[in-house]
């Protein structure tokens, strides 16, 4: 196979220069201004700083409310993650089934992918709202005081799931292209080898998708650590205090709110190593159980 070339060896590297300049620029320059940040204690008003050594981080991990936060975090990434990738691959399947009006189903699905999530938190907001909400007024109905804002469960629950309504469309375009690419002989071959549905799913479909599930595993992770801000945001209605929130949203309280910098500093530079940490995992352990055909 011929290899790709270009006549001018300094090409391929002005082509890289603006992207590489965009990563510097807000990657690479705002994660080490964090880690120096760290050190330091801040003034509030911007006078000056103090060199503290590890003590910011010495007093995050024996600080409740952070262990509090970090904990809920790993709670609400694992049920947005696993929730939205389960109801996306339900429906992709059975749209992939649907022969009339295929296109209506499928565009129906899809289109929550261009909300934005503060307008998705919004959203919410009406639909928990504790006078006029819907789905209070459902849970009412089923003897379940909903209160948005006030009941820390309440207020979670609501989290879970207007960011999982935010996710499933983008999930389900994926699992749908996915399903796509299977090659019909395949599915005939399956179909002769095994007559049951679920089994044809386990043995032949959901194997020739793994690696498209790894990839959004990734990035249902991805999206639940960081790209829910705007749905906590929104749903806490700024008062955070006694309400749930992960550890990104803990950093913009404490370091925007509370003018601690450099607590606020080493909580994103935990946070940093942590997601670090869990790409090399699934890239190191998960990936090698995945085969790409």
């Amino acid at each position: 196979m011929k290899r790709a070339g270009f006549a001018n060896p300094w090409l391929p590297i002005l082509l890289l220069v603006p992207q590489l300049t965009i990563i510097a620029v807000f990657f690479y320059w705002p994660a080490a201004h964090a880690i120096q940040s760290s050190f330091f204690l801040q003034d509030p008003f911007g006078f000056g700083s103090t060199f503290v050594g590890l003590e910011n981080y010495a007093d995050l991990l024996g600080n409740k409310e952070y262990l509090k936060v970090a904990g809920f975090t790993v709670v609400f990434t694992l049920l947005v993650t696993f929730l939205s990738l389960g109801l996306a691959l339900l429906l992709a399947v059975k749209a992939d089934n649907v022969i009339r009006g295929a296109k209506t189903y499928r565009t129906l699905l899809m289109w929550v992918y261009a909300v934005a999530p503060p307008v998705a938190g919004f959203i919410g907001i009406l639909m928990f709202d504790q006078s006029t909400g819907p789905l209070t007024a459902f849970f009412q109905s089923l003897g379940w005081d909903f209160k948005l804002g006030v009941v820390y469960s309440d207020t979670a629950f609501a989290m879970v799931t207007v960011s999982v309504w935010k996710q499933v469309p983008v999930n389900f375009i994926f699992f749908l292209s996915g399903l796509h690419s299977i090659p019909v002989a395949v599915r005939e071959a399956a179909l002769i080898d095994n007559r049951s549905a679920s089994g044809r799913f386990w043995d032949v479909t959901f194997p020739l998708l793994a690696p498209t599930g790894f990839f959004l595993l990734i990035t249902n992770i991805t999206y639940a650590l960081f790209d829910t801000f705007g749905v906590i945001d929104t749903l806490v209605k700024g008062e955070p205090g006694n309400n749930p929130m992960n550890l990104v949203y803990k950093v913009y309280v404490d370091g925007f709110r509370g003018n601690d910098l450099g607590g606020s500093s080493a909580q994103s530079v935990i946070l940093m190593v942590l997601v670090l940490a869990l790409t090399v995992f699934q890239f190191r352990l998960v990936e090698r159980r995945i085969h790409y055909t």
